[in-house]
């Protein structure tokens, strides 16, 4: 692979710029994956949450509280989670917790092999301690301004 400046010159390029540029290139990679299967990030998020869900299901609000920090979507799941519901691929009880249903799960299994595909693609050609070492950068350099950036 050609990479745009040499080492030298790659240590003072601003990371601003890059890691706004790969995350719309993969982002972009995984929304089209997605959009196949008539999915958006939000609702694929839920139905991720909700896959391992035992027959109980899991709280609405947990699940919200587990999606909030998810690439700013903030107060936006709860239509998401209605729009999921309406559409029968997602259940909700009088006690809120969600449940996937068969259409749901079904939905969520053909998308999973499709983003697997995706991301598959993303990562071509990237050795794992490769691609450990650059969240760990990642991860630092957000650390060293104080944001935030992950999950729980």
């Amino acid at each position: 692979m050609d990479y745009s400046h040499d080492d030298a010159e790659l240590a003072r390029q601003p990371i601003g710029y890059w890691s706004w540029a790969a995350h719309e290139a993969t982002v972009t990679h995984i929304r089209a994956a997605l959009a196949e299967h008539g999915l958006t990030q939000p609702p694929w998020w839920v139905l991720n949450q909700l896959v391992d869900a035992d027959d109980a299901g899991r709280p609405r609000a947990e699940v919200v509280a587990v999606l909030r920090g998810y690439l700013n979507v903030g107060d936006g799941l709860d239509p998401e989670i209605d729009a999921l519901v309406v559409k029968g691929l997602v259940t909700q009880d009088a006690s809120t917790r969600l449940r996937l249903t068969a259409e749901g799960r079904a939905l969520r299994e053909k998308a999973y092999e499709r983003v697997s595909r995706a991301s598959a693609e993303i990562h071509a050609g990237i050795p794992d301690e490769d691609f450990v070492a650059a969240l760990k950068v990642l991860q630092r350099m957000i650390h060293n301004v104080g944001g935030r950036a992950w999950h729980h």
